[in-house]
């Protein structure tokens, strides 16, 4: 049996994508284990569900160092002692320099509350019922240097309903968040995700410039 693939989680905040990823691959026979969450912020709740599940925690503080690069640099100490074959940001309130995402190049996934490219940066929800759309959702992509950049993997999207506002949209975003990151962490793990010079393929078939897109909760 091959060996897991080692993620290692990056948090800010309450944690619910990595409550998803720690449900999901919490058996021993798991594609993926989780080495160990790291958090910015002592007191991120996620913090609690990593070690409430036997995870290893770090918490570095950002505040403590005296530029983003010296930051970068201490997590990326902290973090390659735990070998990780795959970084997934979770939640994680923090712009990476240019060094940390190459370093981790290939192997650093982040989840968007939008369907990429559409509403990069912040306030999605209330963006997307302003400008109209009749679709949302949420988008994982490989982290480039850009802002919500990289190449998109997989979109979830979902009917935007006449009495959406910010808050039940949002919640019913994070629903698919919590399906669909997982998902594509699988894919990562089992090999199924390649990203090349090329771009990224699935299962060796080449995927679209927007991803793959699911719809009404297609989630396999």
């Amino acid at each position: 049996m091959p060996a897991a693939c080692r993620a290692l989680v990056l948090i800010s905040g309450s944690g619910s994508n990595l409550q998803a990823l720690i449900d999901v691959f919490s058996r021993d026979d798991a594609p993926l284990q989780i080495c160990a969450v790291l958090s910015n912020k002592a007191d991120a709740f996620g913090l609690t569900r990593a070690r409430n599940a036997g995870i290893d925690t770090l918490v570095l503080d950002h505040k403590a160092y005296s530029s983003r690069e010296a930051f970068d640099l201490a997590m990326i100490e902290a973090m390659d002692a735990y070998r990780p074959d795959l970084v997934i940001l979770a939640g994680f309130m923090r712009i990476l320099t240019p060094a940390f995402v190459e370093h981790y190049q290939g192997r650093l996934l982040n989840i968007h509350p939008s369907l990429l490219p559409r509403h990069k940066g912040l306030h999605t929800h209330q963006r997307a019922l302003e400008e109209g759309d009749h679709e949302h959702g949420c988008s994982v992509h490989f982290v480039t240097a850009e802002l919500d950049g990289g190449p998109l993997v997989a979109r979830a999207a979902i009917t935007i309903n006449s009495d959406d506002n910010a808050e039940t949209l949002a919640a019913r975003v994070h629903e698919q968040e919590h399906l669909l990151y997982p998902l594509v962490a699988r894919w990562f793990a089992e090999g199924r995700l390649c990203l090349t010079p090329d771009g990224l393929t699935l299962d060796g078939q080449a995927l679209p410039a927007t991803g793959k897109t699911l719809r009404n909760g297609d989630m396999h």
